[in-house]
């Protein structure tokens, strides 16, 4: 058995936890060229993956006092609203279009952290 998974989930952890995003940009390309997942299962299950590495980036957030609620409500319910939008629309979305906007997000989140 590879360690790849076990290495990559651990990165995609240590990204999660210091950025609050992120390891879905590590996982995609790796669900999407090593195990030849289609894309929008790839996107998929990094989703699975990602979201019990955010729970526990969330506990520790939560246990040292970091959350701020009242900022948080709005965009929790802006946020759920575009997962379900995007839920319904991932499987029709040509995977191109996927593959585009993916890249896309990598080059602007690039450019704003080096800028920043």
């Amino acid at each position: 058995m590879t360690l790849l998974p076990y290495l990559s989930g651990a990165a995609a952890g240590v990204l999660n936890g210091l950025f609050g995003a992120g390891g879905g940009i590590l996982l995609v390309p790796l669900l999407l060229r090593v195990h030849k997942l289609p894309a929008q299962k790839a996107f998929a299950t990094s989703l699975a993956i990602i979201l019990p590495l955010s729970a526990v980036t969330l506990a520790f957030a939560l246990f040292r006092g970091q959350v701020e609620w009242r900022q948080a409500f709005p965009y929790l319910l802006g946020g759920a609203a575009g997962g379900f939008a995007a839920g319904k629309w991932l499987k029709r979305m040509p995977v191109t279009w996927l593959r585009r906007l993916f890249g896309a997000l990598l080059i602007l989140s690039g450019i704003r952290a080096v800028l920043a």
